[in-house]
């Protein structure tokens, strides 16, 4: 994410914490939670973290959280975050998710939540690569994310999208010129490039992850998690 003015900063904060405060973002951060199963003495890393939405409750547990971003300004919001709630065992790190500042082998549990649909698919295997690299044997990864393909292919991706169109056209004309530059963005391959649950598990599985197991939300979103 680039850095952005002032005004720009400030709103887009405010829109991040308000869908991070929603039910279904609430939602999908606890399955995920359940999921890793954080054990107290383990050292987590946090991809895209973003303003602590798995960040702040894995610091609960955790011994150290690795909180990366790849935004400066992010990174400092998440620091003074930390600080008002006391957790001194959070590292915020301006960092890549496809290029890791971690020794390999040093991480016991990778989160990840609404990241690595901005990457292309080649970058998606590379990040996957590093989530491995950084892993320690018999370490896990979850991962949440959208998950579905625009192609409309299946049920589930003609839902999916259909529920988007209809809330866009819900919003008015507001909504339907965020529609149209959405069309636009998707045409010239500019928009978030989300892959299908098929797709994440054979994906894994190319990155050397074992115990593949996926898991479908009813709305776009799902999680694949996966041991090195």
């Amino acid at each position: 994410m680039p850095v952005l003015a002032e005004k720009n900063w400030d709103r887009y904060v405010a829109q991040a914490e308000l869908v991070a405060r929603t039910d279904g973002f609430q939602a999908i951060r606890d399955r995920i939670l359940e999921r890793a199963e954080i054990e107290s003495g383990e050292i987590v890393a946090d991809i895209g973290a973003g303003t602590g939405l798995l960040t702040l409750p894995a610091a609960e547990v955790a011994e150290r959280v690795w909180a990366i971003d790849i935004s400066p300004q992010m990174c400092g919001y998440l620091a003074t975050k930390a600080l008002s709630a006391e957790r001194h065992n959070i590292e915020p790190v301006v960092a890549s998710a496809v290029s890791l500042p971690l020794v390999s082998g040093s991480v016991d549990v990778v989160i990840s939540n609404y990241c690595l649909h901005h990457l292309g698919h080649t970058e998606k295997l590379v990040a996957l690569a590093e989530l491995h690299r950084i892993l320690r044997p018999g370490g896990r990864l979850v991962l949440g994310d959208m998950m579905f393909k625009v192609a409309l292919t299946d049920d589930r991706d003609r839902a999916v999208v259909k529920a988007k169109v209809k809330v866009l056209l819900g919003r008015g004309p507001a909504g339907v010129w965020r529609l149209i530059r959405n069309a636009a963005r998707l045409l010239t391959g500019r928009w978030e490039r989300p892959a299908s649950g098929q797709w994440w598990c054979e994906a894994l599985a190319e990155a050397g992850f074992t115990e593949i197991d996926l898991e479908l939300a009813e709305h776009e979103g799902g999680i694949v998690e996966g041991r090195r």
